[in-house]
């Protein structure tokens, strides 16, 4: 959406909305949030962990939780609202809740009251800034129906970010995401019209501190958080739930047109093969009809968007494929990674040049569609805070010399995932 300024001087301005930006409480400021018979161990818990994160130890490590200041910045970058994923330690955990392996049944109690914890304090934190800040609920898969009970209640104590599907990585103690026994999850989120947001960093397998480890992790990272995708699709997940909404974030958006052309083409093999007899493939694609219904690419069609965060330009040429109505631009805000304090620099080396309707649906009005952001307050903000529609459209020809985001690195290629 584009805003005109109050003045009537046609002074436009983009509503952006930031679909990928990160949040929490400071460590000791979750006990308040958790049932009183966690307090105990949580003390003890608190009293000797270690935070492993340099940025939550920081200066700045208050954007996370520091109402008025984010407001204040994401502002000053042109950003009226966000989608809020978490980004703190949340308590009973390691590390970061995104990356942690799905819980022993051994640590799932305390695990659970810890996201607990972060639900409830995220709920108040959106409530500090009504109507522009989508809380996005987090959920263990250990227990189906505790992640139902959370997901009704946090929708009705207004989180409307929709949940964080954890991963699954391969080996895992819980089930794939294509199994059946995660049905009551998706009928409660296609019920609710609640989106499944799945994030990138989520469902790698543990690999080690070793350096070349963390090289194999930034380099299949992406690979393990698109698995949902297909394991829902395979799964017959959208079948069940016609509703139902999947949000793959900070995953990237340029491998998706090929993705889907190799899902089809193994979902056609393996359908057809299932109707003749004794072929090669005919084992593998027994039943798979009558499981998923539609093909690969009809569901992304139809249920499901990408949280592209800052969409670099090489990725940009295939945005009608991945479909205009389906890319949510962000900015990653308080990530290093992140394109803040350079967004506007950030929308212009993505979009500039492009038609003003089109960048206005990928830097907010998918995002509002999508997770229910009331336009009319945005847009007044906007006409206040956002970038103007002539900036965006200015093409950028000198990254800022101080940004560390990838938006702004050179060379970059359509990736095979």
């Amino acid at each position: 959406m584009t805003a005109d300024r109050p003045d009537g001087t046609g002074d436009d301005r983009y509503t952006v909305i930031s679909a990928d930006c990160h949040a929490g409480a400071d460590l000791l400021d979750y006990k308040p949030y958790l049932e009183k018979k966690h307090h105990d161990d949580f003390d003890a818990w608190a009293a000797t962990y270690v935070n492993p994160y340099e940025d939550l130890l920081a200066d700045t490590a208050d954007r996370n939780w520091n109402s008025d200041r984010r407001l204040a910045e994401l502002e000053a970058d042109g950003i009226v609202a966000e989608v809020v994923f978490p980004n703190t330690i949340p308590p009973f955990f390691p590390n970061a809740s995104l990356m942690a392996q799905p819980p022993t049944r051994a640590e799932y109690e305390q695990r659970w009251a810890g996201l607990q914890a972060h639900n409830r304090w995220l709920a108040d934190f959106c409530a500090q800034a009504p109507g522009r800040r989508a809380g996005v609920v987090q959920i263990l898969l250990n227990d189906v129906d505790a992640a139902v009970a959370e997901i009704r209640r946090t929708r009705e104590a207004g989180l409307t970010g929709g949940i964080l599907l954890p991963g699954v990585p391969p080996g895992s103690a819980v089930p794939e995401l294509y199994s059946e026994v995660y049905d009551p999850i998706w009928a409660v989120c296609d019920e609710l019209a609640v989106p499944v947001n799945h994030h990138g960093g989520s469902a790698s397998p543990p690999l080690g501190p070793e350096p070349a480890a963390r090289a194999v992790f930034m380099v299949e990272t992406t690979w393990f958080s698109h698995r949902a995708l297909w394991h829902l699709v395979f799964g017959g997940a959208f079948r069940r739930h016609p509703n139902l909404r999947l949000v793959l974030t900070e995953q990237g958006s340029g491998w998706i047109p090929g993705v889907l052309d190799m899902l089809d083409y193994y979902h056609g093999r393996l359908v057809s093969a299932a109707t003749r007899a004794a072929t090669a493939e005919s084992k593998f694609g027994a039943g798979l009809a009558d499981a998923m219904g539609k093909g690969p690419s009809e569901v992304w069609r139809d249920n499901c968007f990408v949280g592209a965060s800052f969409m670099r330009p090489h990725e940009v040429p295939l945005r009608e494929r991945i479909g205009l109505d389906k890319i949510m631009w962000g900015c990653d805000y308080p990530h290093d990674e992140g394109t803040t304090p350079y967004s506007r620099e950030g929308l212009r080396i993505a979009y500039a040049g492009l038609p003003r309707e089109e960048v206005a649906a990928m830097a907010g009005g998918n995002a509002a569609r999508v997770y229910g952001f009331d336009l009319t307050l945005l847009d007044a903000l906007a006409a206040e805070h956002g970038p103007k529609v002539a900036e965006i459209a200015e093409p950028l020809t000198t990254p800022p010399p101080e940004a560390t985001s990838p938006a702004f690195a050179a060379g970059g290629s359509v990736r095979v995932w």
